[in-house]
């Protein structure tokens, strides 16, 4: 059914995605799909590199020990960004379509009262890409 799972992640956050990758490693192994994390950064120094070869070595470190834990085939896709809080959705829907996904596994938050003002991340790659889209909240 799935041929393609992109999974977006903050790295910044990764001990907040744990449903969210264990939803994604589960439909992996289900669908026999190869996952692509996905991880946007700037080019400045940020909290998780100085630089973006210092945040795709972090990043492959991450989808290495994803792919072990679960036992799933899985690669790493770092974006950079002029600024990643105002380009995030964009450079996530160009992800999407450059890696092929048929689905995007995200974590997401309770909606409260800032949703009615800026749309969702989620909402924003379900309007963008042909991709289906699996939110997960936890």
């Amino acid at each position: 059914m799935y041929h393609k799972i992109m999974v977006p992640v903050d790295l910044a956050h990764a001990d907040k995605l744990a449903l969210a990758l264990d939803t994604a490693a589960r439909l992996s192994k289900l669908y026999h799909a190869p996952v692509t994390y996905v991880g946007v950064t700037a080019s400045t120094p940020g909290a998780i590199g100085h630089n973006p070869a210092e945040y795709d070595r972090k990043l492959a470190a991450f989808v290495a020990a994803q792919a072990e834990a679960h036992g799933i085939e899985a690669v790493g896709k770092t974006v950079v960004s002029h600024d990643p809080a105002v380009d995030l959705d964009d450079a996530l829907v160009k992800a999407a379509r450059e890696t092929g996904s048929d689905l995007i596994v995200m974590a997401t938050h309770i909606p409260n009262v800032a949703d009615h003002f800026w749309p969702s991340n989620g909402g924003r790659m379900a309007r963008m890409t042909d991709a289906s889209i699996f939110l997960v909240r936890g």
